[in-house]
């Protein structure tokens, strides 16, 4: 079995349930394995508490360990501003031993992200998210038309990769369309991934 790291960070949900949602395609694919990661919330510099070394719940943290393990990447995080989330943006620029020595080179990658709003900066955000992946020197997936939802979606998704149109804080239910670009994202690095290793 071939893992494929599913590695996100989720502030309030949304962001977690498109990545089980990309599990689900990644797993629809003979021979692949979803392997679910996040990163830890940044603490403040007042915040005089120990940083917790594993989450209270849902998947552990993610390690070099698992970027060398994986056979393919997809990664994701709320739009904050039009760009990945400061946890998120932290566990990359810790990862430049992991780029010295091409720990993810050659292998493919894509990106996922949730927002409030339609005009939230999600697609900027998912493309500013591809760039530590091309410094990194991964193959960049996304979703092609033949997708017919990215075609049809009112809520989230673009071909730069999966999204989720919250509206508000709490929803974290996925649109139908959401639901199914995200699977095809998975599917799509999963299947890619097999190809590579043949």
């Amino acid at each position: 079995m071939a893992d494929i790291l599913v590695l996100y960070y989720s502030r309030y949900g949304s962001t977690a349930t498109l990545a089980r949602r990309i599990a689900d395609g990644i797993e629809e694919v003979d021979g692949m394995v979803a392997r679910l990661r996040t990163v830890p919330a940044l603490r403040s510099v007042a915040d005089e508490s120990p940083a917790q070394s594993v989450p209270n719940d849902g998947p552990p943290y993610a390690t070099v360990d698992d970027l060398r393990a994986c056979s393919g990447l997809i990664f994701g995080s709320p739009t904050r501003f039009g760009n990945m989330a400061a946890p998120m943006k932290a566990f990359w620029d810790g990862t430049g031993g992991a780029w010295m020595s091409g720990t993810l080179a050659g292998k493919p990658g894509a990106v996922f992200t949730s927002t409030s709003s339609l005009h939230g900066g999600h697609e900027s955000t998912l493309l500013s998210m591809l760039t530590p992946l091309m410094h990194h020197g991964m193959l960049l997936v996304g979703l092609p038309f033949t997708e017919a939802a990215l075609a049809r979606t009112t809520t989230g998704g673009a071909p730069y990769g999966a999204g989720h149109i919250a509206r508000k804080q709490d929803d974290t239910a996925l649109s139908d369309d959401e639901k199914s670009l995200a699977r095809a994202l998975g599917r799509r690095v999963a299947e890619i991934a097999r190809k590579l290793a043949c």
